[in-house]
């Protein structure tokens, strides 16, 4: 591996002009195709195998043109205060904008809130539930501004209107904090390089690679029915690793120069050390990524593909565009502990031969490994406990900012209707099989009638051949609380009864229901996605580093600084500790998917740090130091680049906190935290701390196993006995 990175770094080096020629030509190709193609909302939500799905597909099957799973509107309506809307005037205007929203394009249906019974009980407030023959993702925008012209008329005349449900989805804004991290991570960058022209390429190079992907995401989005978060995705996670690898190759380019080597040959051995672990890391993360389409959720699996594919972009530009651009930088980027004359280059030392800080913390943890291990656990112990609080759901419209028309229509439709009126449920019954379906109908609205938690049933409504039926539930609850959960298994558990009694099959579906069935979904598939995220990653790293307890170690530690993040995430979001400083406008349960999505995304991330600062620990035993200084060797080389790569992590995740879209803020708080737990308290303190507790039996690895594991080289020896021949070589010619 390494040997094979060293000759592709070389001939980056050399034909620079060709392989810079070539990134860019693929970064115009793709911006190309992203402008040409359609714009995509947000991502059709399907969930095969669930019961809510089951009930959608029914519904397609029986009722053709219902289009259940169909975008919706629910317009409502206001008076003003000491005004009815069932006054003359606004009932009017009501109908005249009904009218207005029936006749719009790719509507369906749009409900007169006074036959429907729609209206409020103090007579002020009304909606009309408008159904659209597409999916939220393929609305026209004539669609959507023929709604929004429809609810401006009204306004006009004099009613308050707000719009919820998933016609009018809400485009997510990073708004400035987005720059801001990488503004910080420039910052880093130039501290830790000191030269303006070293800090300039990683965020180059890492703006090129997520302009691909991001691009490439975009002209795909419409055929491929990815949703915007995707592409937010990968501009989180491809900004992160695209910076972070290239400053290790950079890194490593400096540190190879300060040894004396040729520029060239420098940019090879980078590429051969440094790159061998960008490669693993990259893999690393990709198998994290790509295994959550383990879960079987669409959504989530093009959520991760999207994302994997622009790490693998990140590291290939970082092996191969990194060396070009360093041939074209020259003398500009200097050696290790070199700094520009801008940045106080040429400057005499104050102090010299003292050790760097990573030095000084390495073996401050070497000597008192017990009480640094203790002292680390504790804390990230501590940060978990209120991960055993924990309540899953999925965002709906009350998690909107208070800004947005789909939170108003939320707050106004809970103070007229109750909150349950915001997420209705859906109750499909089959009647085919049933010798009476109306009999067996009318069964199910009695017991459910019956049923805790409900304030209304509705009368059915039948298909033409009579044999299925659909009834719509009112909850006393809102649609992300435990009780809502509750009825919808009673409901079910009542369904399971009737059809001993019936015959009859019933459904239970809506978003509600569907938002329910994710949840459980993803708590199923949690621990078989860990198990074979970490298996896998686990027999990578046993190739990786020539040992069984590392690599151990290495997933034990990751568990502490996930479950620390998420007692995080819930303290914030659920608990509402420092909501005001973060912007969270409303708490509740925490995102259905955020606990896989951590543990796929994180120990991806974590195993970055775990490759690029054990390699180094691992290096220097192989060329035989003892195993408490090679802990040591390790932090001096790699200390100050982890740490940095870890800050303009954080700064970049953190960037994205700013976001309107709740979902987004809380992946990016959730992925900032967890890359500070893991790489200040896991990474930092006890790796050094149970490395130096284990001495050599860290590196321990059974023979029949080191014979069977390939030979990946990442510590570059064959490159240092590749030398040694050539100078022996040389020695004979000269002699």
């Amino acid at each position: 591996m390494a040997t094979f990175l060293y000759k592709a770094g070389r001939l980056a080096f050399r034909r620079r002009h060709f392989v810079v020629l070539i990134w860019v030509a693929l970064l115009t190709l793709a911006g190309v195709g992203a402008a040409s193609a359609p714009t995509a909302g947000s991502s059709s939500f399907s969930i095969p195998g669930t019961e809510a799905q089951k009930a959608f597909d029914l519904l397609d099957e029986r009722f053709p043109g219902m289009n259940a799973d169909g975008a919706t509107a629910r317009v409502v309506f206001a008076a003003p205060k000491g005004e009815k809307i069932t006054d003359a005037a606004h009932r009017a205007t009501v109908r005249k904008t009904v009218e207005e929203l029936a006749d719009g394009s790719e509507v369906v249906s749009a409900a007169d809130p006074f036959t429907a019974r729609a209206v409020s009980g103090d007579g002020r407030t009304a909606y009309s539930q408008v159904r659209y023959e597409v999916s939220g993702m393929e609305l026209e925008d004539s669609a959507k501004d023929a709604l929004q012209r429809a609810a401006q008329d009204a306004r006009d005349a004099g009613l308050t209107v707000e719009i919820g449900g998933d016609a009018l989805s809400a485009v997510p804004e990073t708004g400035a904090t987005e720059v801001v991290g990488i503004a910080i991570a420039a910052v880093v960058l130039v501290v830790t390089f000191g030269s303006l022209v070293a800090a300039g390429l990683p965020l180059l190079t890492a703006l090129i690679g997520v302009g691909i992907g991001v691009s490439t995401i975009t002209a795909l989005a419409s055929a491929l029915d990815l949703g915007s978060t995707t592409s937010t995705l990968a501009t989180m996670i491809g900004l992160a690793v695209g910076i972070d690898y290239a400053l290790f190759i950079v890194s490593r380019y400096r540190a190879e120069l300060a040894e004396g080597r040729e520029r060239e040959e420098a940019a090879g051995r980078a590429a051969g050390t440094a790159g061998s672990a960008v490669v693993f890391a990259g893999l690393t993360v990709v198998i994290a990524l790509v295994g959550l389409s383990v879960v079987n959720i669409p959504m989530l699996t093009k959520m991760g593909l999207a994302a994997a594919g622009t790490v693998v972009v990140a590291v290939l530009i970082a092996l191969t565009m990194i060396p070009a651009l360093l041939g074209y930088a020259g003398r500009r980027v200097r050696p290790a502990g070199e700094k520009s004359r801008l940045l106080g280059g040429g400057r005499t030392p104050g102090r010299t031969g003292r050790p760097n800080l990573g030095t000084r913390w390495a073996s401050f943890v070497v000597r008192r490994p017990i009480a640094v291990l203790l002292l680390g656990v504790v804390g990230l112990g501590a940060a978990a406990l209120p991960a055993s609080s924990l309540e899953l759901g999925l965002p709906d419209d009350g998690a909107q900012p208070v800004s947005t028309t789909q939170r108003r229509a939320y707050d106004l439709l809970s103070e007229g209707f109750g909150p349950g009126s915001n997420g209705p449920l859906m109750l499909v019954v089959d009647a085919k099989a049933s010798d009476d379906p109306k009999a067996a109908v009318t069964t199910v609205a009695d017991q459910v009638k019956g049923l805790k938690d409900v304030v209304t049933v509705t009368p059915a409504t039948y298909n033409k051949a009579g044999d299925t039926a659909v009834i719509t539930v009112v909850p006393d609850s809102k649609p992300s609380s435990a009780t809502t959960e509750d009825l919808v298994h009673s409901i079910r558990g009542a369904g399971d009864r009737i059809t001993a009694e019936t015959d009859a099959k019933v459904l239970v579906t809506g978003s509600t229901a569907m938002n329910i069935d994710v949840s459980q979904k993803l708590n199923d598939a949690l621990f078989p996605y860990l198990a074979l995220v970490v298996g896998l990653a686990f027999l990578l790293l046993i190739a990786v580093f020539r040992s069984v307890l590392v690599p151990l170690k290495a997933a034990l530690g990751f568990l502490l600084s996930v479950m620390a993040a998420l007692g995080a995430v819930v303290a914030v979001f659920q608990w509402g500790w420092l909501s005001g400083l973060l912007g969270v406008e409303q708490t509740g349960p925490v995102m259905s998917m955020m606990p896989i999505f951590m543990v796929g995304v994180v120990f991806g991330l974590a195993m970055d740090y775990e490759v690029f600062l054990v390699t180094r620990m691992r290096e220097a035993y192989v060329h035989g130091e003892k195993p408490a200084q090679a802990v040591v060797t390790g932090f001096r080389h790699g200390a100050r680049v982890v740490t940095a790569a870890a800050v303009i992590m954080i700064a970049v995740f953190s960037g994205f906190i700013g976001s309107s879209e709740s979902m987004v803020k809380m992946i990016g708080f959730g992925l900032a935290i967890a890359v500070f737990f893991d790489a200040f308290v896991v990474r930092m303190a006890l790796v050094p701390a149970v490395l130096a507790l284990l001495g050599r039996k860290a590196w321990w690895l059974p023979r029949w196993l080191d014979r069977a594991l390939p030979d990946v080289d990442v510590e570059g020896e064959g490159l240092r006995t590749g030398a040694a021949r050539d100078d022996e070589d040389q020695e004979l010619v000269r002699a």
